[in-house]
């Protein structure tokens, strides 16, 4: 799916985390203030479509909404990760993925990886 907006991006995420075998992936109404695009059995997920890398506390609030829920977090982004941000996920655990503009999700990290080859 073309990414052309940041709905497109969550959309696309959401079809990516659905795909990795999460079920009941859904997609708020409006962004909450939370940043949490997504939310499904057993996970969270942030889509970041800024032009910026995101940065360090990004990726940590989104590790904190995970742990309060018991959930697994992932983190999308189009533009990358700061070298905090990234640092602070592969710390953390956090999956990061890029996602190119025809919709296609990357991996980032070894946490990525992991997820792609065992799943939920």
């Amino acid at each position: 799916m073309p990414i052309r907006t940041a709905r497109d991006a969550v959309t696309a995420a959401a079809m990516y985390l659905r795909w990795l075998g999460y079920t009941e992936v859904v997609q708020p109404e409006g962004r909450p203030a939370s940043g949490i695009d997504l939310r499904g059995a057993g996970v969270l997920a942030q889509v970041d479509p800024s032009t910026r890398p995101s940065p360090l506390r990004s990726v940590e609030c989104l590790w904190l909404s995970g742990l309060a829920e018991s959930a697994q977090c992932v983190f999308f982004s189009l533009a990358g990760y700061s070298a905090e941000g990234r640092g602070g996920a592969d710390r953390l655990g956090v999956p990061l993925f890029v996602l190119d503009l025809a919709g296609c999700p990357q991996p980032v990290n070894a946490a990525a990886d992991e997820l792609i080859a065992t799943g939920p």
